[in-house]
């Protein structure tokens, strides 16, 4: 089994930002950061195709030294712009931990709307887009794991406390 490092989310989207990735928030993290108590273990991002981007984002997967998560044997795999433009969803492990990164996940609006509806969020000095509360909802609905459901109920109360206020 191949060494894992924790998660230093925080500094993975510091890499990001410095490098002026388009990206937004998703999954697990995306749950805390609008007020869910779950743990997770990875990052999640969403991120816009355009070609700038792609070799926005494929510079930092490369200085992370991202690799596929889950293979062991040695596999001939570079996480640049155009191995990034044929993908819709990558798993990889970083050295600063697991990080999947989607073109289009399921359950999500088009990127433009993920991002147009997404929060703005401080995480330490700068800030990051983070799915909207409905688009996280509709995300978990998609994928429809155990873990999901009981997401689900947690985002659908936070949502619930938000609009009382």
């Amino acid at each position: 089994m191949t060494d894992r490092p924790p998660l230093d989310a925080g500094e993975i989207l510091r890499r990001l930002v410095e490098r002026g990735v388009d990206f937004v928030v998703i999954g697990g993290i995306a749950a805390v950061l609008q007020g869910s108590a779950r743990n997770t273990f990875d990052l999640d991002i969403c991120f816009a195709t355009d070609d700038a981007n792609l070799s926005a984002l494929g510079d930092v997967l490369v200085a992370l030294g991202a690799r596929l998560k889950g293979v062991e044997e040695e596999v001939l795999f570079v996480p640049d712009r155009r191995t990034l433009r044929q993908i819709e969803l990558l798993t990889l492990v970083t050295s600063l931990g697991e990080l999947d990164v989607l073109t289009r996940p399921p359950g999500a609006p088009t990127y433009p709307d993920l991002r147009r509806r997404a929060d703005r969020y401080d995480v330490g000095g700068f800030n990051v887009s983070v799915a909207s509360v409905d688009d996280l909802i509709a995300m978990k609905q998609a994928a429809g794991r155990p873990k999901d459901l009981l997401d689900i109920e947690e985002l659908g109360a936070i949502k619930g406390l938000r609009h009382r206020s």
